[in-house]
């Protein structure tokens, strides 16, 4: 699908991604076609599956979760099964921002967020060590972010 995408789909990407509240009439003049053709662009990246969802990105801190932390699980089995009910159960953890499945020593690595030390630990604890299948679990505090870049790179 990419060699159908030309430089103004390209153009319509980029400023969405660095603005996903961009209207419509702005976005076409930013990528230098008219209102309509732009707004059929759009349509047709996102049943494309080239823009998958809008949102806002969120300050955790000021929003009381003052811990971010990652959290690298290991499990018993890597049979079908076992993945599904440790997914399945992530999915249901709110403080889990986001999970990735790994090839190599760790199976999962999951970056959470907490409201506090306690919460971290209960969680830890309480939910994560007696997930389905769990054998190992390690967590690392984060100390500062130095990048968070929600982006795709684009070659200019």
């Amino acid at each position: 699908m990419l060699e159908k995408l030309d430089s103004i789909d390209w153009k319509i990407l980029h400023e969405m991604q660095t603005d996903g509240s961009i209207t419509n009439v702005e976005l076409s003049r930013r990528v230098g076609i008219s209102a309509p053709p732009c707004l059929r662009r759009v349509n047709n990246l996102e049943a494309a599956g080239h823009i998958i969802g809008y949102r806002a990105l969120l300050d955790e801190k000021s929003l009381g979760y003052d811990i971010t932390f990652f959290a690298m699980v290991g499990l018993r089995s890597q049979s079908d099964s076992d993945l599904k009910a440790f997914t399945d159960k992530v999915k249901s953890w709110s403080l889990v921002r986001e999970c990735f499945m790994l090839s190599g020593d760790i199976d999962f690595v999951l970056k959470c967020v907490a409201p506090n030390h306690t919460a971290y630990q209960a969680f830890i604890r309480e939910e994560l060590t007696k997930a389905p299948g769990v054998e190992s679990v390690k967590t690392s505090l984060t100390i500062g972010c130095m990048k968070s870049e929600g982006m795709m790179p684009f070659e200019e």
